[in-house]
């Protein structure tokens, strides 16, 4: 019956993406897809992300637009400019609520919730997922100094992922590196920046 778990990833993209460079390695989404497909019957999967609307040109865009073809559910939502008490200006784009609305939507119809986040913010939401008879993994890691997922959060999830062992199966081939730039910079410049395309060949 293992293997007809209903499954559903919930990807806090922002969270993923810093915890995979701080381990010096890039996800490769279209490996991940398959290595959670075989893990069980994979209902949907989920990528959370805040993009900038107002820039000529978004470097995550790429990653968005692949993604949306490719398998993924993408929740999108302008980030907010605004300025600190000491005059900076922030960006702030936080998918926290999207997210946890949409797993107590999908709660009542998986086995298995697969959460790539390290956030605290996020245990009273495995807690009541939980509460729903779902069994919550939480994904991230803890190999980094300081740790990139919050101890309440690692205790809280009944299974705790380090993403340092899934590096293997999800993490993107650094000699495919060599021939991607060059077609990403064929369709459009790409600045420099928190790009991580995880791009395939056969991307639309």
């Amino acid at each position: 019956m293992a293997d007809q778990e209903r499954i559903a990833l919930f990807i806090d993209g922002a969270n993923l993406y810093a915890t995979a460079k701080s381990l010096g390695f890039d996800i490769d989404y279209k490996r991940l897809l398959k290595e959670f497909q075989s893990r069980g019957k994979l209902i949907r999967a989920f990528y959370y992300t805040a993009l900038v609307e107002d820039q000529e040109y978004s470097s995550i865009r790429p990653l968005v637009d692949w993604l949306d073809y490719n398998g993924f559910a993408v929740v999108t939502k302008p980030t907010k400019e605004f300025v600190d008490s000491l005059g900076r200006r922030k960006v702030k784009g936080n998918m926290d609520i999207e997210l946890a609305v949409d797993a107590m939507e999908m709660a009542d119809h998986i086995d298995h919730l697969v959460l790539f986040s390290g956030d605290g913010d996020f245990r009273s939401l495995v807690e009541a997922v939980q509460r729903k008879g779902v069994r919550v993994s939480v994904v991230s890691t803890n190999a980094t100094q300081p740790a990139m997922v919050a101890d309440e959060l690692r205790r809280q999830a009944d299974e705790f992922i380090d993403i340092v062992h899934l590096a293997q199966k999800i993490g993107r081939d650094p000699g495919e590196r060599l021939d991607r730039p060059q077609k990403v910079q064929e369709r459009r410049p790409v600045p420099a920046g928190n790009f991580d395309p995880a791009m395939t060949d056969d991307r639309p």
